[in-house]
């Protein structure tokens, strides 16, 4: 089983397989309800990109809890050169475990100043979960699904920087996840102010695929063979 946190944005906490695990830790943005003095557990932080609001606190809660910093190379080894002491510097395709959580790098279509963007798969207990970063609609996505059965699929929605939510109801119907999470909305005005338009679409275009909503800092239980909800 896997318990899914949202704190807003993009950033996620997943405790899995006796692991916990951050993505995309930026606790500075206005939603979230903790910031990142508040963190006392990591075992492993993965970072799809070096925007701001994705790379956020991942520096901070590494150097304190010891957790191991994942990351695109040229990202990771910037995490060592601030001071960073565990450090996985991977590339598209590459993947690292933990016990018995597995990283894989997939890639995404957006931007970075250093190294790539990238999405993550994030394997275990039997469970597949997919953050998709920030990235507009492509084509192998339907591949990630075809590939990695996913149970849930983290998808940003905003609009603007990534895909709004038609796009974004496309890529689930390519993706095949059970269960789709919507993410990286409500949190500047540029971006889409609620999840209303991506959840209708959703439903009309792909009934079968349960939807996942939740409030920052707000929890959920991922069970494996859970039927979507």
């Amino acid at each position: 089983m896997a318990n899914i946190t949202w704190y807003g944005h993009a950033a996620l906490k997943i405790e899995l397989a006796s692991k916990t695990l951050f993505v995309d830790p930026m606790l500075q943005n206005p939603n979230s309800p903790i910031k990142a003095a508040d963190v006392t557990k990591a075992d492993l932080v993965y970072v799809t990109h070096d925007h701001p609001d994705h790379l956020g606190d991942a520096f901070d809660i590494c150097k304190r809890t010891g957790a191991v910093f994942v990351a695109v190379y040229e990202l990771a080894e910037e995490a060592a050169q601030n001071g960073v002491k565990n450090v996985a510097r991977l590339n598209v395709g590459g993947n690292y475990s933990l016990g018995e959580v597995k990283l894989t790098i997939v890639q995404a279509v957006h931007s970075a100043k250093v190294g790539a963007p990238t999405g993550v798969i994030i394997q275990g207990e039997g469970l597949t979960i997919y953050h998709a970063g920030d990235t507009a609609l492509f084509g192998d996505m339907k591949l990630i699904g075809e590939r990695y059965k996913i149970d849930l699929a983290c998808i940003p929605i905003g609009g603007n920087y990534t895909m709004d939510a038609d796009q974004a109801s496309v890529a689930v119907e390519w993706l095949k996840p059970k269960t789709v999470f919507p993410i990286h909305y409500g949190t500047f005005p540029v971006l889409a102010k609620d999840a209303s338009e991506f959840k209708e679409k959703v439903s009309l275009r792909t009934p079968d695929v349960g939807f996942l909503e939740l409030k920052p800092g707000e929890s959920y239980s991922l069970a494996l063979k859970q039927k979507p909800i």
